[in-house]
Protein backbone atom coordinates (compact mmCIF):
# COMPACT_ATOMS: atom_id res chain seq x y z
CA UNK A 1 0.00 0.00 0.00
CA UNK A 2 1.29 3.46 -0.92
CA UNK A 3 2.65 5.41 2.02
CA UNK A 4 0.54 8.46 2.89
CA UNK A 5 2.09 11.90 2.67
CA UNK A 6 3.04 13.62 5.92
CA UNK A 7 0.84 16.71 6.26
CA UNK A 8 1.23 19.90 8.28
CA UNK A 9 -1.53 22.35 9.22
CA UNK A 10 -0.97 25.83 10.67
CA UNK A 11 -3.97 27.86 11.84
CA UNK A 12 -6.54 25.92 13.86
CA UNK A 13 -9.36 28.44 13.96
CA UNK A 14 -13.06 27.92 13.30
CA UNK A 15 -12.41 26.49 9.84
CA UNK A 16 -8.83 25.26 10.09
CA UNK A 17 -9.36 22.96 13.04
CA UNK A 18 -12.19 21.11 11.30
CA UNK A 19 -10.21 20.85 8.07
CA UNK A 20 -7.17 19.52 9.92
CA UNK A 21 -9.36 17.03 11.77
CA UNK A 22 -10.64 15.64 8.47
CA UNK A 23 -7.06 15.19 7.24
CA UNK A 24 -6.27 13.25 10.42
CA UNK A 25 -9.42 11.13 10.15
CA UNK A 26 -8.41 10.17 6.62
CA UNK A 27 -5.25 8.58 8.01
CA UNK A 28 -2.63 11.14 7.05
CA UNK A 29 0.16 11.70 9.61
CA UNK A 30 -0.46 15.27 10.78
CA UNK A 31 1.76 17.92 12.38
CA UNK A 32 -0.03 21.00 13.74
CA UNK A 33 0.85 24.48 14.94
CA UNK A 34 -1.30 27.36 16.17
CA UNK A 35 -0.65 30.59 18.05
CA UNK A 36 -3.21 29.56 20.67
CA UNK A 37 -2.01 26.25 22.11
CA UNK A 38 -5.38 24.95 23.29
CA UNK A 39 -6.40 23.86 19.79
CA UNK A 40 -3.01 22.19 19.33
CA UNK A 41 -3.50 20.18 22.54
CA UNK A 42 -6.92 19.04 21.37
CA UNK A 43 -5.50 17.89 18.03
CA UNK A 44 -2.63 16.08 19.77
CA UNK A 45 -5.18 14.11 21.82
CA UNK A 46 -6.67 12.98 18.52
CA UNK A 47 -3.30 11.77 17.22
CA UNK A 48 -1.59 14.82 15.70
CA UNK A 49 2.02 15.82 16.39
CA UNK A 50 2.73 19.17 18.02
CA UNK A 51 5.11 21.72 16.51
CA UNK A 52 6.17 25.06 18.00
CA UNK A 53 6.81 27.16 14.90
CA UNK A 54 6.12 26.99 11.15
CA UNK A 55 9.67 25.91 10.32
CA UNK A 56 9.28 22.85 12.54
CA UNK A 57 6.09 21.91 10.74
CA UNK A 58 7.78 22.17 7.34
CA UNK A 59 10.77 20.10 8.48
CA UNK A 60 8.48 17.17 9.36
CA UNK A 61 6.07 17.16 6.43
CA UNK A 62 5.65 16.73 2.67
CA UNK A 63 2.55 18.92 2.24
CA UNK A 64 1.86 21.91 4.48
CA UNK A 65 -1.28 24.05 4.82
CA UNK A 66 -1.99 27.41 6.38
CA UNK A 67 -5.34 28.93 7.32
CA UNK A 68 -4.79 32.40 8.75
CA UNK A 69 -6.72 35.68 9.14
CA UNK A 70 -5.14 38.00 6.55
CA UNK A 71 -2.35 38.66 4.05
CA UNK A 72 0.28 39.91 6.57
CA UNK A 73 -0.27 36.81 8.75
CA UNK A 74 0.25 34.45 5.81
CA UNK A 75 3.30 36.36 4.60
CA UNK A 76 4.86 36.23 8.08
CA UNK A 77 4.20 32.51 8.61
CA UNK A 78 5.29 31.54 5.10
CA UNK A 79 8.30 33.83 4.60
CA UNK A 80 9.23 35.32 7.99
CA UNK A 81 11.76 34.27 10.65
CA UNK A 82 11.23 30.60 11.61
CA UNK A 83 8.74 30.51 8.74
CA UNK A 84 7.75 27.65 6.48
CA UNK A 85 10.27 28.62 3.82
CA UNK A 86 13.13 28.01 6.28
CA UNK A 87 12.14 24.35 6.64
CA UNK A 88 10.73 23.49 3.24
CA UNK A 89 12.56 21.11 0.90
CA UNK A 90 12.62 20.72 -2.88
CA UNK A 91 9.46 19.06 -4.23
CA UNK A 92 7.31 19.88 -1.21
CA UNK A 93 3.90 21.53 -1.58
CA UNK A 94 2.72 24.57 0.38
CA UNK A 95 -1.02 25.30 0.26
CA UNK A 96 -2.70 28.37 1.71
CA UNK A 97 -6.40 27.99 2.58
CA UNK A 98 -6.63 31.60 3.79
CA UNK A 99 -8.36 34.40 1.92
CA UNK A 100 -5.67 36.94 1.06
CA UNK A 101 -4.69 39.40 -1.65
CA UNK A 102 -3.87 37.78 -5.02
CA UNK A 103 -0.68 39.84 -5.15
CA UNK A 104 0.51 38.32 -1.86
CA UNK A 105 -0.22 34.80 -3.11
CA UNK A 106 1.84 35.49 -6.23
CA UNK A 107 4.74 36.89 -4.22
CA UNK A 108 4.80 33.80 -1.97
CA UNK A 109 4.65 31.51 -5.00
CA UNK A 110 7.76 33.10 -6.49
CA UNK A 111 9.70 32.67 -3.24
CA UNK A 112 8.76 29.00 -2.92
CA UNK A 113 9.48 28.26 -6.58
CA UNK A 114 12.97 29.65 -6.00
CA UNK A 115 13.36 26.90 -3.37
CA UNK A 116 12.13 24.23 -5.79
CA UNK A 117 8.83 23.86 -3.95
CA UNK A 118 5.24 24.30 -5.09
CA UNK A 119 2.94 26.99 -3.70
CA UNK A 120 -0.83 26.83 -4.18
CA UNK A 121 -3.37 29.43 -3.14
CA UNK A 122 -6.48 27.43 -2.28
CA UNK A 123 -9.10 29.51 -0.46
CA UNK A 124 -12.34 27.81 0.46
CA UNK A 125 -16.06 28.49 0.61
CA UNK A 126 -18.75 26.66 2.53
CA UNK A 127 -18.47 27.95 6.08
CA UNK A 128 -17.98 26.04 9.30
CA UNK A 129 -20.52 23.38 8.29
CA UNK A 130 -18.67 22.65 5.06
CA UNK A 131 -15.38 22.51 6.96
CA UNK A 132 -16.76 20.01 9.47
CA UNK A 133 -18.43 17.82 6.85
CA UNK A 134 -15.56 17.94 4.35
CA UNK A 135 -17.78 19.43 1.64
CA UNK A 136 -16.02 22.74 1.01
CA UNK A 137 -15.62 24.37 -2.37
CA UNK A 138 -11.90 24.89 -2.99
CA UNK A 139 -10.52 27.32 -5.60
CA UNK A 140 -6.90 26.61 -6.52
CA UNK A 141 -4.22 28.74 -8.13
CA UNK A 142 -0.73 27.45 -8.90
CA UNK A 143 1.12 24.73 -10.79
CA UNK A 144 -0.77 21.64 -11.95
CA UNK A 145 2.07 19.41 -10.74
CA UNK A 146 1.69 20.69 -7.19
CA UNK A 147 -2.06 20.23 -7.28
CA UNK A 148 -1.69 16.59 -8.35
CA UNK A 149 0.50 15.90 -5.34
CA UNK A 150 -1.90 17.64 -2.97
CA UNK A 151 -5.19 16.33 -4.39
CA UNK A 152 -5.55 13.28 -2.08
CA UNK A 153 -5.37 15.62 0.92
CA UNK A 154 -7.62 18.27 -0.61
CA UNK A 155 -10.22 15.55 -1.21
CA UNK A 156 -10.55 15.13 2.56
CA UNK A 157 -11.67 18.77 2.83
CA UNK A 158 -13.86 19.50 -0.15
CA UNK A 159 -16.26 18.06 -2.68
CA UNK A 160 -15.62 20.67 -5.41
CA UNK A 161 -11.98 21.38 -6.20
CA UNK A 162 -11.34 23.62 -9.21
CA UNK A 163 -7.96 24.53 -10.65
CA UNK A 164 -8.58 28.12 -11.71
CA UNK A 165 -5.15 28.92 -13.13
CA UNK A 166 -1.69 30.13 -12.18
CA UNK A 167 -0.65 31.56 -8.80
CA UNK A 168 -3.13 34.08 -7.43
CA UNK A 169 -6.04 32.74 -9.49
CA UNK A 170 -7.56 30.92 -6.53
CA UNK A 171 -7.64 34.17 -4.59
CA UNK A 172 -9.22 36.00 -7.52
CA UNK A 173 -11.95 33.33 -7.61
CA UNK A 174 -12.50 33.69 -3.85
CA UNK A 175 -12.76 37.47 -4.18
CA UNK A 176 -15.37 36.97 -6.90
CA UNK A 177 -17.18 34.54 -4.58
CA UNK A 178 -17.25 37.14 -1.82
CA UNK A 179 -18.70 39.74 -4.19
CA UNK A 180 -21.65 37.42 -4.76
CA UNK A 181 -21.97 36.34 -1.11
CA UNK A 182 -22.10 39.94 0.09
CA UNK A 183 -24.69 40.82 -2.54
CA UNK A 184 -26.88 37.87 -1.49
CA UNK A 185 -26.65 38.69 2.21
CA UNK A 186 -27.54 42.35 1.69
CA UNK A 187 -30.35 41.60 -0.77
CA UNK A 188 -31.79 38.99 1.59
CA UNK A 189 -31.68 41.46 4.48
CA UNK A 190 -33.40 44.10 2.40
CA UNK A 191 -36.20 41.84 1.17
CA UNK A 192 -36.90 40.48 4.67
CA UNK A 193 -37.15 43.97 6.15
CA UNK A 194 -39.08 45.25 3.10
CA UNK A 195 -41.65 42.48 3.54
CA UNK A 196 -41.85 43.04 7.29
CA UNK A 197 -42.33 46.81 7.15
CA UNK A 198 -44.73 46.64 4.21
CA UNK A 199 -47.01 44.34 6.20
CA UNK A 200 -46.37 40.84 4.79
CA UNK A 201 -45.18 37.67 6.55
CA UNK A 202 -41.43 37.55 5.80
CA UNK A 203 -41.26 33.74 5.96
CA UNK A 204 -44.14 33.36 3.53
CA UNK A 205 -42.55 35.86 1.18
CA UNK A 206 -39.37 33.74 1.20
CA UNK A 207 -41.43 30.60 0.56
CA UNK A 208 -43.13 32.32 -2.35
CA UNK A 209 -40.01 33.54 -4.14
CA UNK A 210 -37.26 31.03 -3.51
CA UNK A 211 -38.58 28.57 -6.08
CA UNK A 212 -38.19 31.13 -8.87
CA UNK A 213 -35.51 33.41 -10.24
CA UNK A 214 -34.62 34.68 -6.73
CA UNK A 215 -33.45 31.22 -5.63
CA UNK A 216 -29.93 31.16 -4.17
CA UNK A 217 -27.98 29.42 -1.42
CA UNK A 218 -28.46 32.30 1.03
CA UNK A 219 -32.23 32.38 0.59
CA UNK A 220 -32.39 28.59 0.96
CA UNK A 221 -30.37 28.48 4.17
CA UNK A 222 -30.32 31.73 6.14
CA UNK A 223 -33.93 32.98 6.64
CA UNK A 224 -34.97 30.20 9.07
CA UNK A 225 -32.08 31.13 11.36
CA UNK A 226 -32.70 34.87 11.13
CA UNK A 227 -36.44 34.44 11.69
CA UNK A 228 -35.64 32.35 14.78
CA UNK A 229 -33.40 35.09 16.17
CA UNK A 230 -30.17 33.18 15.50
CA UNK A 231 -27.35 35.44 14.30
CA UNK A 232 -24.29 33.55 15.53
CA UNK A 233 -21.70 32.43 12.94
CA UNK A 234 -21.38 30.69 10.50
CA UNK A 235 -18.97 33.01 8.82
CA UNK A 236 -18.16 36.00 10.99
CA UNK A 237 -19.00 39.50 9.82
CA UNK A 238 -15.51 40.86 10.44
CA UNK A 239 -14.10 38.22 8.09
CA UNK A 240 -16.64 39.17 5.42
CA UNK A 241 -15.61 42.82 5.85
CA UNK A 242 -11.93 41.84 5.59
CA UNK A 243 -12.58 39.88 2.40
CA UNK A 244 -14.48 42.79 0.87
CA UNK A 245 -11.51 45.01 1.68
CA UNK A 246 -9.36 42.62 -0.37
CA UNK A 247 -11.90 42.79 -3.20
CA UNK A 248 -11.88 46.58 -3.24
CA UNK A 249 -8.08 46.83 -2.99
CA UNK A 250 -7.68 44.40 -5.91
CA UNK A 251 -10.35 46.22 -7.93
CA UNK A 252 -8.46 49.49 -7.48
CA UNK A 253 -5.22 47.77 -8.51
CA UNK A 254 -6.75 46.69 -11.82
CA UNK A 255 -9.07 49.66 -12.37
CA UNK A 256 -12.30 47.66 -12.08
CA UNK A 257 -15.46 49.59 -11.06
CA UNK A 258 -17.50 47.71 -8.43
CA UNK A 259 -20.27 50.18 -7.45
CA UNK A 260 -22.64 47.80 -5.65
CA UNK A 261 -19.78 45.97 -3.90
CA UNK A 262 -18.54 49.32 -2.62
CA UNK A 263 -21.91 49.89 -0.94
CA UNK A 264 -21.97 46.36 0.48
CA UNK A 265 -18.49 46.94 1.89
CA UNK A 266 -19.77 50.04 3.69
CA UNK A 267 -22.68 48.07 5.16
CA UNK A 268 -20.40 45.34 6.51
CA UNK A 269 -17.99 47.95 7.89
CA UNK A 270 -21.03 49.52 9.60
CA UNK A 271 -21.69 46.15 11.26
CA UNK A 272 -18.26 46.32 12.83
CA UNK A 273 -18.85 49.88 14.07
CA UNK A 274 -22.20 48.75 15.55
CA UNK A 275 -20.55 45.99 17.59
CA UNK A 276 -21.70 43.08 15.41
CA UNK A 277 -18.29 41.93 14.16
CA UNK A 278 -18.55 38.46 15.74
CA UNK A 279 -22.02 37.73 14.36
CA UNK A 280 -22.79 35.82 11.16
CA UNK A 281 -22.42 37.71 7.88
CA UNK A 282 -26.19 37.34 7.40
CA UNK A 283 -26.58 39.54 10.49
CA UNK A 284 -25.94 42.50 8.17
CA UNK A 285 -29.75 42.60 8.44
CA UNK A 286 -29.12 44.44 11.71
CA UNK A 287 -27.79 47.42 9.77
CA UNK A 288 -30.88 47.44 7.54
CA UNK A 289 -33.12 47.15 10.61
CA UNK A 290 -31.41 50.18 12.12
CA UNK A 291 -31.85 52.26 8.98
CA UNK A 292 -35.47 51.15 8.48
CA UNK A 293 -36.42 51.52 12.13
CA UNK A 294 -37.94 48.04 12.34
CA UNK A 295 -36.87 44.75 13.93
CA UNK A 296 -37.42 41.54 11.98
CA UNK A 297 -38.73 39.72 15.05
CA UNK A 298 -41.12 42.39 16.38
Amino acid sequence: MEKKARVGYIGLGLMGKSMASNILKAGFPLVVHNRSRESVKEMVKSGAIEAFNPREVAQQTDIIFTNLPDSPDVESVALGPEGIIEGIQEGMVYIDNSTIKPATARQISVEFENKGAFSLDAPVSGGDIGAKEGTLTIMVGGKTEGLKIAMPVLNTMGKTITHVGEAGSGQIAKAANQIMVAAQMVAMAELLIFAKKAGADSQKVVDAIRGGAAQCWSLDNKPPRLLSGIREPGFKAFMQAKDLGIVMDTAREYGVPLPSTAIHTQLFNAMLEMGMSELDNSAVIGVIENIAGVNLLD
